[in-house]
């Protein structure tokens, strides 16, 4: 076991950061952050500002690069809608699983409190990595993705916690639902079938006091619903933020947030 940053991910590496505080002995959670399309594991690192939250929240982290198009834009071989345009067909699921192993392998990770959290793509990534990997998988948040319009295509086998964060005038994946390389489900839609795995009520209802995420936007713009009677332990949450767009101007705290929801849902 080591204690220190390590680099793992073979021909795609990337820095696993391991908390000052980690304790070989103790199990720790493991965030793995995923970016946008177009954009880098490093960019997506700065904009969400999780390295110094993982660091004083105790969080093994590490945020890989997904691959390049003929483009020249970085992305991950998410859902049929994003953001395999090329149609190279890279397995992202067997990178993103094999570079969880080889942490787990070096480090004393948590199997109950495995976290994906992504922006755009790689959001649409966190829940194809909850639709195939769902035994594995405590929770999720996506920021501007979505799931499958096909909710058969997902398949996940058990419940996990999941937060979609969405701005209702993002003009890029429509909040309502849109098509990119295929049509994607709505913000509500993406996550009205994880509520139904696991066994939720049908309806979203008022989940609490609105949030400020958005520093472009004056006051808590942030509407926060959830779904009643969850199977236990399992959370399934819409934020949608009133006149965001697609890259928000994240308010300090955001990180903070992100990582509230993820350590509050460990695997049942």
């Amino acid at each position: 076991m080591v204690t220190d940053d390590f680099t793992a991910g073979g021909d795609r590496p990337v820095t696993v950061k391991v908390p000052s505080s980690y304790d070989p002995a103790t199990p720790t959670p493991l965030l793995v952050l995923l970016h946008g399309y177009s954009a880098t594991g490093a960019i997506q690192d700065l904009y969400f500002g999780l390295t110094p939250v993982a660091e004083a929240r105790g969080i093994v982290y590490a945020h890989p690069d997904g691959t390049t198009d003929t483009s020249g834009n970085q992305f991950w071989n998410a859902t049929n809608a994003c953001c395999d345009f090329g149609a190279t067909g890279v397995d992202d699921v067997g990178y993103l699983l094999g570079l969880v192993d080889e942490i787990s392998a070096k480090v004393n990770i948590d199997p109950k409190r495995i976290y994906f959290a992504g922006h755009s793509n790689g959001g649409f990534m966190s829940y194809r990595m909850a639709c195939e990997a769902s035994d594995r998988i405590a929770a999720i948040v996506s920021l501007a993705g979505a799931g499958y319009a096909d909710a058969e295509a997902c398949g996940a086998s058990e419940p996990l916690s999941v937060l979609q964060i969405h701005g209702d005038m993002d003009a890029t994946v429509l909040y309502a639902g849109g098509t990119l390389g295929a049509p994607h489900p709505s913000a509500a839609e993406s996550t009205s079938y994880f509520a139904a795995l696991a066994g939720c009520d049908v309806a979203l209802t008022d989940g609490g006091a609105p949030l400020d995420l958005d520093s472009g936007q004056a006051g808590a713009e942030t509407t926060v619903q959830t779904y009643a009677n969850c199977s236990a332990g399992v959370d399934v949450e819409l934020w949608t933020i009133i006149g965001g767009g697609h890259i928000p101007s994240l308010a300090p705290g955001f990180a903070e947030k992100l990582t509230d929801f993820l350590l509050a849902h460990p695997k049942p």
